[in-house]
């Protein structure tokens, strides 16, 4: 190839990095499809009890919290030398092996049991929709379960494509949906967070300001979170652009980011203005979300209807999204096992025990309904802080494909972050 040749596919890579495509509305859609499931709808009750103040600094950090730690994670994907490598490769490769491991199996450990919560939050939607809307007795819940988990994994059998897709189809009607409702709560508004006092320092056990927020960061993160399709988001950007793929990247990143903050936190504000702390307190202990509450405190019809279906959406495209973040690391999990051992095995054989493994262990957790935020607390939280937020910071300190991101003013806002995240998350568990 001649330089002229060189010059002229370098400036086409540029002309289409800065143009918006299709496929770059498809994986804003993605990645806003990933992030919204069951954290979101537990937020407002866990954002509206410690009072108006707390809920208005946070609606202020959102976005640089959601924005800067998952495109610093994205750029970690994006250091890797190779063009097809994804989250677990570069971790080998800019760790080694020994640490590389360890990372791995985090990784795998910070998005697997969500995967499992959302297979109890669907199968406790589906249920809950049978008996009180359509006033029908469900079938035993295992059996429930089984049809929800078998259904979700023929739709992902059918290749990664069509789950993108499936989650950007999805992301339309539940917008829509959740603005709707959201519009559809202002005539409730009231000021019962601004009177009710007693019952917002109840739930707040007493703590001031700064350590009441300091207790709403975990919520946030995992409410937010959507790490697990980064890794596959960033290598199909590599191998469009390739070294080109940062400014790609942070440009679809940034669109999904103000999407995903404005329409959550109007959801959260909209849902809080129109039930008081009392009422968010007694959805706190009832251990359900805040749609179901909604649905059961309104006995509106439109309500009643459509918050189990935007639950449905959000769970479903969130439960696709974690898949393949669940996949990727059991796969890397399996592979590197078996050439520790001096073995291989065929692809399509690792695919198929990853799938009868996925589909049993999801069955089983979602009939034995384990609590969700229990889930959410103990095991998805920490790991989910640690490598969003510190394990990029790490690399970005120590590995030398990163050394340009070190001048960065928002790797220190996403330490303490991460820091803050780790920490309340361990004190609210020990305490």
């Amino acid at each position: 190839m001649t330089l002229a040749n060189v010059s002229v596919a370098i400036s086409d890579t540029r002309l289409q990095q800065k143009e918006w495509n299709k496929q770059d509305t498809i994986w804003m859609l993605s990645l806003y499809g990933t992030a919204i499931g069951a954290g979101t709808l537990f937020l407002p009750i866990n954002a509206g009890l410690h009072g108006f103040l707390p809920l208005l600094i946070m609606a202020l950090v959102a976005f640089p919290m959601t924005y800067f730690s998952h495109q610093a994670l994205c750029r970690f994907v994006l250091s890797g030398s190779s063009k097809k490598g994804d989250i677990t490769d570069v971790v080998d490769e800019h760790f080694g092996s020994f640490t590389g491991n360890i990372i791995t199996w985090l990784y795998f450990l910070a998005i697997y049991p969500i995967l499992l919560m959302y297979s109890v939050a669907i199968t406790n939607t589906t249920e809950s929709f049978l008996i009180n809307q359509l006033h029908v007795a469900p079938p035993p819940r295992a059996v429930l379960a089984a049809c929800l988990i078998m259904g979700l994994m023929i739709i992902i059998h059918f290749g990664q494509q069509l789950i993108v897709k499936s989650m950007s189809l999805l992301v339309y009607p539940f917008v829509c949906v959740l603005m709707l409702l959201s519009f559809y709560l202002i005539p409730y508004w009231n000021s019962s967070i601004f009177q009710q006092e007693s019952v917002i320092q109840s739930a707040s056990e007493g703590h001031g300001l700064l350590a009441t927020l300091w207790l709403i960061v975990p919520v946030m993160v995992f409410s937010f979170n959507h790490s697990p399709i980064i890794s596959s988001f960033a290598v199909n950007q590599k191998q469009r652009f390739g070294n080109q793929a940062d400014n790609k990247c942070s440009t679809i990143l940034k669109y999904s980011h103000i999407m995903m903050v404005i329409t959550v936190m109007f959801f959260v504000f909209s849902c809080v203005l129109s039930l008081s702390p009392n009422d968010l307190l007694q959805a706190k202990k009832q251990n359900i979300s805040i749609l179901s509450y909604l649905a059961n405190h309104f006995h509106t019809p439109v309500i009643a209807y459509i918050a189990p279906l935007i639950a449905f959406i959000a769970i479903s495209k969130s439960f696709f999204g974690h898949y393949l973040g669940a996949k990727e690391g059991m796969q890397s999990l399996v592979v590197k096992s078996l050439r520790s051992r001096g073995k291989t095995a065929a692809a399509h054989n690792i695919h198929r025990l990853i799938e009868i493994f996925m589909i049993v262990t999801c069955m089983l957790v979602a009939a034995i309904n384990p609590s969700i935020l229990g889930m959410i607390e103990v095991l998805g939280g920490p790991i989910i802080a640690l490598i969003l937020f510190l394990m990029p910071m790490y690399a970005i300190a120590k590995v030398p494909a990163m050394k340009k991101y070190r001048h960065l003013a928002s790797n220190i806002f996403i330490s303490i972050i991460g820091l803050v995240a780790i920490s309340a998350i361990f004190y609210g568990f020990f305490k």
